[in-house]
């Protein structure tokens, strides 16, 4: 499938996640596989572009294209400039962010709250658009079914938002009000399928294969988009691409594969945070992949208690070397997706 004049790889897509969607992670879940991948948002604030989050989040160095850049706030012109100013240093797709439900995006009436407001979720998609039109770029949108059970407007603003002319819609199958509990429900995103013509990427809940097919076949969506079950699991992405092109299951990951990916991802997770916020932020990555391995919470434990990236890197070494000696293959099927990680990663980092 194509957004604008690029042609993606394939139609398993990369969620972006903020805390998480880094450089070096969205890197990691293309080279296993997503065939697209939007980075951490990025707030439409002006005097927040020089902050060091804000840059570490549009850095994009390196990354194979196209380069997409989610962008949040909540007014239209705002929205408009940082569009421009991601543009200008290198974003080949702007997408606006009308799904977050994180307390912290929301009480500020941006993410998914600005589904709330019609009228002004339409002006932003119009001045976004607008803005990026002249220099050829597309715009995408990533929004909930609604703001609450009795408020699913998803479809309503999905045609405003295909006749403003965003070129792709996103649809997590939640309101705002459920957060990331209770079933994702694809009713609401096979309606939005049906009431336009851009592509739709359904996103929620989607933790394999099968399930990837099923939601495909349930909503006639283009896409699937994965998120928190990638988490620990990047090669999922990989696993459900092939499924979907073969109709055959992979075998799992060998646990040296495994070991030599993560021990990748944390050296490129060094550099770009520096040795203090590289260490600590790397726990959470960590933590993920080691869950429900064999000693996997008591390293965790240790793993917590070291503070240098060195030491870091060597014991994760050690762990995936000492698993190696005992067990050929990751698990099937990987850890249960964390819980409520998602919106927690977002309100401690947005």
């Amino acid at each position: 499938m194509n957004i604008g004049p690029y042609t993606l790889a394939n139609n398993v897509f990369a969620a972006p996640m903020a805390g998480v969607t880094d450089r070096p992670f969205r890197q990691l879940c293309k080279s296993l596989g997503a065939g697209y991948a939007v980075s951490e948002m990025v707030t439409s604030r002006r005097e927040l572009w020089n902050s060091l989050k804000t840059s570490r989040r549009a850095d994009h160095a390196g990354e194979p294209g196209p380069i997409a850049v989610q962008i949040a706030g909540t007014d239209a012109a705002m929205m408009a400039e940082a569009a421009a100013y991601n543009v200008d240093r290198g974003a080949q797709i702007i997408d606006i962010n009308m799904g977050c439900p994180a307390k912290k995006v929301c009480n500020k009436w941006a993410g998914s709250a600005l589904m709330q407001d019609e009228a002004l979720a339409l002006q932003i998609a119009e001045a976004v658009v607008a803005a990026c039109a002249p220099r050829g770029v597309p715009v995408t949108l990533k929004m909930r079914t609604g703001w609450c059970q009795a408020h699913r407007n998803a479809v309503t603003l999905a045609r405003a938002f295909e006749s403003a002319g965003i070129q792709m819609l996103t649809v997590h199958g939640r309101t705002r009000e459920q957060g990331y509990k209770g079933q994702a429900e694809y009713d609401t995103i096979a309606a939005v399928k049906a009431a336009v013509r851009v592509p739709v990427v359904a996103n929620g809940d989607i933790t394999s294969p099968q399930k990837a097919r099923d939601v495909l076949a349930q909503t006639g969506a283009d896409a699937v988009m994965i998120g928190r079950a990638a988490q620990g699991r990047p090669w999922i992405f990989r696993e459900v691409a092939h499924f979907l092109a073969t109709g055959a299951e992979l075998a799992p990951p060998l646990v040296a594969e495994v070991r030599r990916l993560l021990l990748d991802h944390l050296q490129d997770h060094y550099a770009l945070y520096g040795e203090f916020t590289g260490v600590r932020s790397a726990r959470k990555h960590i933590g993920w992949y080691v869950r429900a391995l064999p000693g996997g919470e008591a390293f965790r434990e240790r793993m917590n208690g070291l503070t240098d990236s060195a030491a870091q890197w060597r014991a994760v070494s050690d762990y995936f070397e000492g698993l190696g000696a005992v067990m050929d293959l990751m698990p099937a099927g990987g850890a249960p997706a964390p819980q409520d990680d998602e919106e927690q990663t977002v309100e401690a980092t947005a």
